[in-house]
């Protein structure tokens, strides 16, 4: 296991010796200067990122799933990623999944010890009944958590793929992964708060992860989130909007598609963009894989 002073993510900014002594001003300047790094650290890892999203699209073509798993920021990370995509992509809550080291109570309060179980890790894949079809992702800024580890460690002896976001060059949790990512960030403003820049990388990669993987199995069209799922009245009018957008139709012809599609966006789509009834346009979908242009 990796000593602390080793990691990137540990060591001190050099620009930021007197952080307790420089002006407000000077501090967010420097915070703002630092976070322009993290795209371009980024950019030096896309095609082990590229790489990871084809392995989360073959998983869910495969009815896997997608599992995050991490401790402290890096698992909050995940647990906000995994929950933004149940709205945005109409996803069954158990297709992409966080799992945080010490549960839920985890998100909001500290819970000692949890991190440190590689027992725990694997006991939470196990809960979840992990299958050789999913893909975990290990997050961790450190790259040494032993809670992920010790999931990775599962994963892999039943099958599942496995990948990893790290913020440190040749981090612990990237051999016990089969496809590492790790984007080196630099110091961080707060010695080692990783929650400023390594969070901010995470958080990036993140969403590339679950938005081009959706993208990938057809729950875009265009530019457009077709299978947002309308569970306020906010969403309802966004849906509404998607359906004239993607159709170029009036409010009113989109409202009564929406209707008539029992509120499902991408069937109101197809219907519009092919004039056939909800039951055709639904089998037309079907045989598509969802894919809206392949319809038409």
């Amino acid at each position: 296991m990796s000593n602390l002073e080793n990691l990137t993510t540990e060591t001190r900014n050099p620009k930021t010796m007197h952080l307790d002594q420089m002006t407000i001003m000077d501090v967010l300047q420097t915070m703002n200067e630092e976070d322009r790094q993290v795209p371009l650290a980024i950019e030096k890892v896309m095609p082990q990122i590229e790489t990871v999203v084809a392995q989360i699209i073959q998983a869910f073509n495969k009815q896997g799933r997608l599992i995050y798993m991490g401790a402290g920021t890096s698992g909050r990370l995940g647990v906000l990623d995994a929950a933004e995509c149940v709205p945005t992509f109409g996803t069954d809550p158990e297709m992409v999944q966080g799992l945080i080291a010490g549960g839920m109570k985890a998100m909001t309060v500290a819970v000692e010890g949890a991190e440190d179980s590689e027992e725990l890790g694997r006991k939470d894949l196990e809960a979840i009944s992990l299958t050789a079809n999913d893909i975990v992702v290990g997050i961790a800024a450190s790259g040494r958590t032993p809670y992920v580890i010790g999931g990775l460690d599962y994963a892999t002896e039943i099958g599942a793929t496995t990948a990893t976001i790290s913020c440190n060059t040749d981090a612990a949790i990237s051999h016990h992964a089969t496809y590492p990512i790790e984007v080196e960030v630099g110091p961080e403003v707060l010695t080692g708060s990783t929650r400023l820049k390594s969070g901010t990388a995470q958080k990036l990669v993140l969403n590339m992860l679950s938005t081009v993987s959706m993208i990938g199995i057809g729950k875009v069209y265009k530019n457009l989130m077709v299978d947002v799922r309308p569970t306020n009245e906010k969403l309802v009018e966004r849906a509404k909007r998607i359906i004239m957008q993607a159709t170029e139709c009036s409010y009113e012809v989109a409202e009564a598609a929406f209707e008539a599609a029992d509120e499902n966006v991408k069937l109101a789509i197809v219907m519009i963009l092919t004039g056939e009834t909800k039951e055709l346009a639904s089998e037309k979908l079907l045989a598509a894989n969802g894919f809206i242009r392949q319809t038409l």
